[in-house]
This record gives C-alpha cells, structure tokens and sequence, in this order.
C-alpha cells in the first residue's frame, strides 16, 4: 500500500467516524394500470425494411403540430393537416413531393403544456373527389377537392373538432368533439349540421361498419367502445376495451374480418363482431392511433413514448402476434399505411413525417 493511499484511508476512517450509516431511498416504482395484461411484444428489430424522413415546409420552432393524417389510395397521396403551420401538406406517395393547401384558420389556445397554435387537425376521404379537413382554428369542417387541392364549402360548428369521419350510406361527416362530450352530425354536401349527439363521456376515435350501418367511438374517460346507429342515431352496443386509466384511443374496423381493433396506450385489443375480445398484444407505449392493411390482416401501432412502429399480423380468429417492432423517433406516432406498405407517421418534434417501408427483394 503506497503511502498516499495510506492517508487516505485514514481521512476517510476519520471522516466518517461518528456518523451512522444512512440507507439510501429506493427508487420511485411506477405503477400501471392493466386490468387483464396483454402478453408483451418481443423486443424484435427485423431487418428488411428501410426508415427515411420527409421534412414539412413552414415549421417554427415548436415542430409542426398533427394529428389524424389520411392515406388516399384514389390518389396515392398522404395527406397531413400541419396545424400551427395554417396548411394541410399532401404528400405524393410516389415521389415524396409535397403540395400545400393554404388558408385554413390559426388560433392560440391554453393547453396542458402551456400556450400553443392550433389549426387543421384531422382528414377524412368522403366521396369520391372530396376530402374532408377538420381545424380547431375556427372549429370548422372544410370540403377540399382531392385532385385540384382547393378548399370548398366549409361548416362551423360551435365546439372543437377532434376527429372526422365519412359515413357514406348517409352521406354524412361524423365529428368527434370530446370537450363537451358529444358527437357532430353534418349533412356530407352542405356541412350543415344535422343532429348533436351528447354522451356521459368523451368520445374518442371513429370507424364506420358499413354493413351493419354503425359508427363506433370511444368514451375514453369512461373505457368504454360505444357503436351508434346512423340512421336512428341510438347506442346500439356498449363495449369494454379494458384498457385500463389512459382509456381507449384510435379505432379502426376491418370489414373483411367483422373485426374492430383498439389502440390502448400501450396495447393493440380485437372485439368480435359480438363485442368478445379475442385478439390483445403489447407494442410501444404512447399509441394514439392506429392503422390496417385489411388486404394483409396486419395492423400498425406507432408507439410515440417508446419511439417505434409495431407490425403487427392478426389471424382468422383476430389473434395477433408481432412482426417486427422498428425504431422509429421519440414522438412519432399516428401512422398510415400506404398502398406499397409504406407507414407514414407524424413526428411533430422533428417538423416531418417518418416512413417506414418494407425493403423491396
């Protein structure tokens, strides 16, 4: 032992003479809420497919703000309501150019994290030609020309917008305003508003069962997946998701299953047509909404807190087993999946959207 070290003992020896030894404080354990656990995801990174970004013009410092995006196989585009940026940007799956449709309203509003700009926040293809553009700049629902990319009639409504949704065999527009918990009817042609449909809760999400002629929301407060009648506007089914504190989010419905799948926080759940579930998976946690390849059965989850796409298969029964998981970036989430497979997700952080595509062989 050399004789600085030597010293050293000492000091230390004398310093802590006295004292009685402390035990330090655990760490904090987080605790989560999963009424009946899905069986985690494997942590797979499958090679065979390719990650690029494609930029979105007209951001500040804030990124650009969005939320529903919208694949349009009748175009082959993507198109992408950038909110506090005033536009809507519609990207060409085919060659990433991206056009902008200007003059869609902007306000400043108080939210959870402070003062932010909102503005167009969520597409829906209607009818062929039309495309529907929700804002919550002036809580309005603008019909846009698909091809031209020119705004057409617009309706006001007199609460904020969250998601829009086309129900073709009423030619209607179906608007989720979750603040004062209720549903907005729209008459597809004029956006004149037909009915209000008040809930005991905050919907959240859409999808349209055509053949059934229902339309499904979430009452996220409640965990609860709800189906209404379009024609005679009554709740016809009442569903639990058991999702668990955060509540159910996206929806999508696969008609060539009779299958409905929920995005939870941090889980993708099937209901059977009869309300059983019968297909749950964890993926990445942070997912909001969700989308299928119903041509493929495979679903997509963009896990916005884990920073990473789930690929996930769904078999006859609507069991589902993971794919691949891939890195995506903190953030990115929302994802749409093109028609060569291609999953396009918002990454508002980064003022871009993130493709993940399947490597051609």
């Amino acid at each position: 032992m050399s004789r600085f070290v030597a010293i050293g003992l000492i000091l230390l020896a004398a310093c802590s003479k006295g004292k009685a030894p402390s035990a330090e404080a655990p760490p904090p354990v987080a605790t989560v809420v999963t009424p009946s656990p899905a069986p985690p995801a494997a942590e797979v990174r499958t090679p065979g497919f390719s990650k690029k970004t494609i930029a979105l013009p007209g951001a500040g410092p804030d990124g650009v703000m969005m939320d529903y995006l919208a694949f349009d196989a009748r175009t082959n585009s993507v198109w992408v309501p950038a909110g506090n940026t005033g536009k809507v940007d519609v990207i060409d799956a085919a060659t990433g150019t991206v056009s902008k449709i200007e003059g869609f309203a902007t306000k400043e509003m108080e939210g959870k994290r402070g003062k932010r700009t909102v503005g167009p926040s969520a597409v829906a293809l209607g009818a062929p030609g039309t495309v529907y553009i929700g804002s919550r700049g002036d809580s309005s629902i603008c019909a846009v020309d698909e091809k031209a990319l020119k705004k057409g009639t617009c309706g006001t409504l007199d609460a904020m917008p969250d998601g829009v949704a086309y129900v073709a065999a009423t030619n209607e527009v179906w608007v989720t305003t979750p603040r004062d918990k209720s549903l907005r009817v729209l008459d597809g042609t004029t956006l004149a508003q037909k009915a209000r449909l008040p809930y005991d809760g905050e919907p959240e999400g859409f999808a349209v069962d055509a053949a059934r002629g229902w339309f499904f929301t979430n009452l996220e407060d409640k965990d609860e997946t709800i189906a209404i009648d379009v024609k005679t506007h009554k709740t016809v089914a009442t569903w639990h998701p058991s999702c668990g504190e955060d509540g159910p989010h996206g929806l999508r419905y696969s008609d060539v299953d009779a299958r409905l799948i929920v995005a939870c926080s941090a889980e993708v759940h099937v209901f059977d047509k009869t309300g059983a579930i019968v297909g749950k998976l964890g993926v990445g946690d942070g997912v909001d909404d969700l989308d299928i390849d119903t041509t493929t059965h495979t679903v997509y989850a963009g896990g916005g807190r884990a920073g990473s796409l789930s690929i996930v298969d769904m078999d006859a029964t609507g069991a589902l087993k993971l794919r691949a998981k891939i890195d995506t970036a903190p953030g990115a989430r929302n994802g749409v999946v093109a028609a060569d497979g291609a999953v396009y997700l918002s990454h508002g952080q980064g003022s871009e959207l993130v493709v993940i595509a399947p490597e051609k062989k």
